[in-house]
């Protein structure tokens, strides 16, 4: 089964920007979906951006949407997560996860996080000024 660690957080001021990264190790990088999430304090997880296992498919959220893209990078087995113009509100915990099903090659989901069996360990990223 995929491992999964989170890098790239920290501090930054608002209007800035910052890239997250999910380095993926043991068995095959390419047939797993990855989703990104967060978690503020006293808030639920929410789902942020995914790509699926085949590259084609990227999804957003309403709140990243034309702030965030999601990419992917077959050789490093690295998905990563550009953000731009952060706002205060987008202080959270930063998780990536793999898609426990690795026959859904051309979709994934932003909305559905049962379907994500394989969590890192998270990324704090604190916005502000």
């Amino acid at each position: 089964q995929p491992q999964l660690a989170e890098f790239g957080g920290g501090l930054v001021q608002p209007g800035g920007s910052l890239t997250v990264s999910c380095e993926v190790s043991g068995f095959g990088f390419d047939g797993y979906g990855i989703g990104w999430f967060r978690q503020a304090p006293g808030k639920r997880r929410e789902g942020l951006s995914c790509i699926s296992s085949s590259g084609d498919t990227r999804n957003y959220a309403d709140s990243v949407k034309g702030r965030f893209t999601i990419s992917r990078d077959y050789v490093k087995n690295t998905v990563y997560l550009q953000m731009n113009n952060l706002d205060t509100e987008d202080t959270a915990v930063y998780y990536c996860a793999a898609d426990t099903d690795r026959y859904r090659r051309f979709t994934c989901s932003v909305t559905d996080m049962d379907i994500y069996g394989f969590w890192g360990q998270g990324t704090q990223v604190t916005v502000s000024s």
